[in-house]
């Protein structure tokens, strides 16, 4: 067997991990994309047009503040500087995955894992151990990235025939998938458990004391404060 034949395995076993990781969340997508296709009608955009909009930019947060920007009828530069904020969280997430790539890595590797770096995408990527390989990334994309926009397509194709608040309460299996990726390591890890109760507490205190600041702004500086709290009090050393 040649060196690139064992790197071809290799690469098919993490696609394969990666497609049957992004199932769940590919389902869970479908269903809170379902919700944002309501709010992209009530904008007057058709099925098509959010397709596309949740393909190229697969984030709830921004999309919903993107799609209220537009049934305000208001300026590119609102909706540009809204989305900016509300996505900025995503630049952390990209640079601590960037940290797990091997040198060897190839550049465009890098942009095409880049391009859809979601928060549950991040949680069971950044849980792997060892380097990062791009087509376990590529796996999950490609379950997600379609059940995201398919889901905004019917979503506005059903508009209001179904209750909003019905449609928002299936929402709630994204929280198991979210627990799933972080109790094994709390388990395993005082520190990780410390840490993710205060995050826990913190967000919680923080979304009553700091309303008036978007929420991807405030996942952003907890973030920072709790991560470099604890690398410093409890800093992880590199083993030889």
């Amino acid at each position: 067997m040649t060196k690139s034949d064992e790197k071809l395995i290799t690469n098919k076993q993490a696609l394969s991990e990666g497609l049957r990781d992004g199932i769940p969340i590919g389902l869970g997508y479908f269903v809170v994309a379902f919700t944002l296709g309501i709010a992209a009608k009530n904008a007057g955009l058709t099925p098509f047009q959010g397709f596309l909009t949740s393909f190229l930019n697969n984030a709830s947060a921004g999309e919903y503040a993107a799609f209220t920007v537009i049934a305000a009828d208001a300026s590119y530069l609102e909706m540009v500087l809204i989305t900016l904020v509300a996505n900025a969280r995503y630049m952390l997430m990209s640079t601590v995955l960037s940290q797990k790539f091997s040198r060897e890595t190839p550049f465009y590797h890098r942009i095409l894992v880049g391009f859809d770096v979601t928060d549950e995408i991040f949680g069971i990527t950044v849980s792997r151990n060892g380097f990062l390989n791009p087509f376990y990334n590529y796996g999950a994309m490609l379950v997600a990235l379609p059940g995201w926009s398919i889901g905004t397509a019917l979503g506005i194709m059903a508009g209001n025939i179904l209750p909003t608040s019905a449609v928002s309460a299936l929402s709630v299996a994204l929280y198991g998938m979210f627990l799933a990726v972080i109790i094994p390591p709390a388990k395993s890890d005082r520190t990780i458990a410390l840490t993710v109760a205060v995050s826990f507490i913190l967000s919680f205190i923080a979304s009553y004391m700091f309303d008036n600041i978007s929420a991807g702004t405030r996942t952003i500086i907890l973030t920072i404060l709790i991560a470099g709290l604890a690398s410093i009090v409890c800093p992880v050393h590199d083993k030889k």
